[in-house]
């Protein structure tokens, strides 16, 4: 097969997942059509049904599933037969359903998935963990990734010559729940500069209170937190030092990526 355009559709709110899937790209080479959805769904269908094009999807877990937002946009993709990868990166607890439930949805949108790849991004609530996540190891690997999908392609016939890959996960898929952790601002960093407002993904940050969070609209993403430049973001909670701590020490060793072809 000759691949000439690669489409990347992904969501990352803290940047790891962009981080990793542009590496996969990258490697596997071509014109890069990049739909970023983090922040809003894609403006209308996105279709690929010429016979040189394939999609990558990237998404983060949170509690075992992709975000709803991304499961929103992926609703929006369709293709035609389209050889496709499946991503997700989680924060070296574990990705439970979200990877299946990626591969799931391109293949019920008229996509083959023939590769998928589960990589270790910082933790977006307990950042200790992961910390420093994708390191150059990381990035290493998913090059290899994207260099072997690259070679797939290459020595395939066709889309049906491509392989059908088990992943990891279950069906029904885990039930999707909200972590009960959201940043707020601490009044005294905060110079209400307003880039939290402009990009949190849930629209959860007001103009007239950006300390403030609606706690029904939060989705725990952590991008309020990364993207802050006055640090004033991070999650005050009582007990969540204590949260912190314990979730660490269990899930601090380190894992690798997991990919399948």
């Amino acid at each position: 097969m000759n691949i000439t355009d690669i489409h990347v559709v992904y969501f990352s709110a803290t940047y790891t997942t962009r981080t990793i899937v542009r590496e996969i790209a990258k490697a596997i080479g071509g014109n890069i059509i990049e739909h970023d959805v983090t922040n809003a769904l894609p403006e209308g269908e996105i279709t690929l049904s010429g016979d040189n094009s394939m999609l990558i999807v990237g998404a983060p877990v949170y509690v075992g599933r992709i975000p709803e937002a991304a499961a929103e946009a992926l609703k929006m993709v369709h293709g035609n037969n389209t050889p496709a990868v499946a991503m997700c990166v989680y924060g070296n607890r574990d990705y439970d359903d979200a990877l299946l439930e990626i591969k799931d949805t391109l293949n019920g949108n008229g996509f083959h998935t023939f590769a998928a790849g589960a990589f270790i991004g910082r933790h977006c609530i307990f950042p200790k963990v992961a910390e420093g996540r994708p390191d150059a190891a990381d990035l290493e690997k998913a090059a290899a990734f994207g260099k072997k999908c690259a070679q797939l392609l290459a020595d395939a016939a066709g889309t049906d010559a491509l392989g059908d890959p088990e992943v990891k996960g279950n069906r029904p898929y885990r039930e999707a729940h909200k972590v009960p952790m959201c940043p707020t601002g601490d009044k005294d960093k905060c110079t209400k500069c307003m880039t939290c407002v402009r990009l949190c993904p849930a629209g959860a940050i007001s103009e007239s209170d950006p300390c403030s969070t609606d706690t029904s609209k939060c989705i725990a993403c952590g991008r309020c937190v990364v993207v802050c430049p006055h640090g004033s973001r991070a999650i005050y909670l009582p007990g969540y030092a204590d949260a912190a701590a314990k979730f660490t020490a269990a899930f601090s060793a380190r894992r690798e990526p997991e990919t399948f072809f």
